[in-house]
């Protein structure tokens, strides 16, 4: 297992310092989202390879490697839609001190990097101790509803954004009728899905921060809160969306009186603000 733990950290911090490389090269680190994906695909490859003996580890991986490169290539087709540097590496950048070029190592790639191998840990686990049984079942079709918040959602909203007609308005159809955030859902589903994989052995319980973690960034720190933030003070009706739709899980719309808008701070990550 340990020999798995420092691949996979290996594995992972080769995409990152990759993508850090070619950020430099271009002079913008945007690139750092579509390095996302791909360290948790780069995780799962080397996880299987690893474990190539044992059947959970191929399902496991193979689950991840989809979530990772459909991921990947989503936000490699936003942000090639938007050149130049994203505004919130800009901001984050621009407060750094000492070399800017060592800042963004430190403070973007390497701590996406830490963050990323302990978040894929149930995958590790899952593929190196739980068996392949009927029970997993349970947490294929958990990921599965994940992926399909996640992807569905994400090309709602693309269509939304690629309409003229659509500029300045909110978008409140689909999945979004249903929840202001189907994606970042669909992304703790995904996560939760594959720990309930890792928990068909008594070793993948001790993973559970690795989802938790992943739903906190996206529900309650950089994902959600940062997201309508922005949202709050360039859509015109925002606030009455908020009121009348689930933030988080999925639910009928109606009258949400705890829900709030907060000041501004844009982002369009989940986890890095």
């Amino acid at each position: 297992m340990l020999t798995l733990l420092l691949t996979t950290a290996a594995a992972s911090l080769a995409v990152m310092l990759v993508a850090f490389a070619a950020g430099v090269a271009l002079g913008r680190h945007k690139g750092v989202d579509v390095a996302w994906g791909l360290g948790f695909a780069a995780v799962a490859v080397a996880t299987a390879a690893l474990n190539a003996d044992r059947p959970m580890a191929w399902l496991a991986a193979g689950l991840t490697v989809v979530w990772g490169l459909r991921l990947s290539i989503h936000i490699g087709r936003q942000a090639g839609r938007h050149p130049g540097e994203d505004p919130r590496y800009a901001e984050l950048l621009s407060k750094g001190k000492g070399n800017r070029t060592w800042y963004a190592l430190r403070s973007v790639y390497l701590l996406q990097w830490i963050i990323l191998w302990f978040v894929s840990l149930p995958v590790q686990v899952a593929a190196h101790y739980a068996p392949l049984n009927a029970f997993a079942v349970i947490g294929v079709a958990i990921w599965a509803v994940g992926l399909f918040f996640e992807a569905v959602g994400d090309a709602q909203l693309a269509r939304f954004r690629a309409d003229p007609a659509s500029k300045g308005k909110v978008l409140d159809t689909g999945l979004w009728h249903y929840t202001r955030h189907p994606n970042y859902f669909g992304d703790a589903c995904v996560w939760w899905g594959l720990f309930a994989l890792a928990a068909l052995h008594w070793t993948g319980w001790l993973t559970v921060l690795s989802p938790m973690l992943m739903t906190w960034f996206l529900a309650g720190k950089t994902g959600k809160p940062l997201m309508e933030k922005h949202l709050s003070a360039t859509r015109p009706g925002y606030a009455e969306y908020v009121a009348r739709t689930s933030g988080f899980f999925p639910g009928r719309p109606g009258v949400y009186e705890h829900s709030t808008v907060l000041p501004v701070l844009g982002t369009s990550s989940p986890m890095t603000g």
